[in-house]
């Protein structure tokens, strides 16, 4: 690295479960702020981009990079091998499976005429990753990261409680829940009702506190 630029191999960044599929986070790896851009990889038979639709407004640019995947678009599959691009617009449902072993498939995302914004899911997937595999303090920078740089996204100190609560951490988790709530009450509100990663909480008066 020098003068601020990276030179980095797909194949350099460690996969990290996503919703069945194993993704390369180069957002997160390279500190990338004006587009959402990752990476998927799988062997033959394997999922690589989950299933879903770009509801926000994303339009979405898919290159395979390596081997070949089959794309579903909407109710069309299609063989698409390397050296190909695939655009998806928005609202559209999506898909793709590894077709050859080693197969990479790189994907940038962004809406017209909105600046791009993370959300830092893919920051998540790494945190949470990191916690199930016991890299603790390596999870809670990311997080820490996470909340440094969406300090008025609700949803940052939330998945910071979960992340918090999942660990085992009680009390790091309620002061992050707190400020979510602080932040949003009735979206937080409404997620902690049902979420499943905030049970280690819910004996807690705390929990009940926040709730009401």
């Amino acid at each position: 690295m020098s003068d601020g630029y990276r030179i980095l191999s797909l194949d350099e960044i460690e996969p990290v479960p996503h919703r069945g599929s194993n993704l390369l986070p180069l957002r997160h790896a390279l500190g990338f702020r004006p587009a959402g851009v990752n990476a998927w990889a799988a062997d033959a038979g394997g999922q690589l981009v989950p299933p879903h639709e770009e509801d926000s407004g994303n339009e979405e640019l898919y290159v395979v990079v390596r081997g070949r995947a089959r794309f579903t678009v909407g109710d069309e599959s299609r063989d698409v091998p390397a050296g190909t691009l695939l655009f998806v617009p928005p609202r559209v449902y999506r898909a793709a499976a590894a077709e050859e072993d080693r197969t990479l498939v790189l994907a940038v995302g962004g809406s017209v005429g909105k600046p791009f914004e993370s959300h830092g899911w893919d920051s998540y997937a790494v945190a949470d990753f990191y916690r199930q595999t016991g890299r603790l303090d390596e999870g809670r920078a990311v997080v820490r990261k996470m909340l440094e740089d969406l300090p008025r996204a609700w949803y940052v100190p939330y998945n910071a409680a979960c992340w918090e609560a999942l660990a085992g951490s009680t009390d790091a988790a309620f002061d992050h829940l707190r400020s979510a709530v602080d932040l949003n009450p009735e979206e937080a509100r409404g997620y902690m009702a049902n979420d499943a990663d905030l049970d280690p909480l819910r004996d807690d008066p705390r929990f009940a506190q926040l709730l009401a």
